[in-house]
């Protein structure tokens, strides 16, 4: 205990100088990498691991602290969300991240990182899901949804992705076949309904003089 408390730090840590040299050089490593294009950001070389860990880092913990005020909603598990986020899903999600029964397709193939494929399953929360699919990731072909869909769709996607695991490829045509309305007919019906609600007031009393 004696040798412990007489033990002299200071003789056995680097100096400030050496640690503000380390930080030094490994900056200027940096900055070659960039400048000379050393770094390959082509999609069909994947990340070192490394480099992989530090962007999952950053993504999870992004993530995380973003959605962890979200509220879901309590009719989350209704047929009628569901019904209406798997029309959503296949036309929209199911090219990158695939469906019951669907083979891979060009676009999931050429994707780096790999689109996660859905309906094996998921770890994430339905917060997490609805922030990603409202806000996207950068640098990995996922859109921000949000900016063409409002937050009812986006839940709906939501509920059908949290039901997407337990459906077999019949099932999954079967729900499918079933949606409400096609994505196209869905938006073009939200388009005229923000028009009519920002329409002024009186605006057709009027028309005719």
């Amino acid at each position: 205990m004696e040798r412990f408390r007489t033990f002299d730090f200071r003789k056995h840590m680097p100096s400030v100088t050496f640690t503000l040299l380390a930080v030094a050089l490994i900056a200027g490593a940096g900055a070659i990498t960039v400048y000379l294009g050393l770094y390959n950001i082509a999609a069909d070389a994947p990340h070192n691991r490394l480099t992989y860990s530090v962007i999952e880092t950053f993504r999870e913990k992004s993530i995380a602290a973003r959605s962890g005020s979200i509220a879901v909603p309590a009719d989350l598990a209704a047929p009628a969300r569901i019904a209406s986020g798997a029309g959503l899903y296949t036309e929209m999600c199911s090219g990158c991240h695939l469906a019951p029964g669907m083979e891979k397709t060009e676009m999931s193939q050429g994707l780096y990182p790999q689109a996660p494929v859905l309906f094996k399953g998921s770890e994430r929360s339905a917060a997490e899901q609805f922030w990603i699919i409202k806000h996207g990731i950068k640098m990995t072909a996922m859109p921000a949804w949000g900016k063409t869909h409002d937050d009812r769709l986006i839940w709906d996607m939501v509920a059908f992705v949290r039901k997407l695991p337990g459906l077999s490829p019949a099932q999954y045509q079967a729900i499918t076949q079933n949606a409400p309305m096609d994505h196209d007919a869905m938006m073009k019906g939200m388009t005229e309904a923000e028009g009519a609600s920002q329409k002024p007031s009186g605006a057709g009393e009027h028309a005719g003089h």
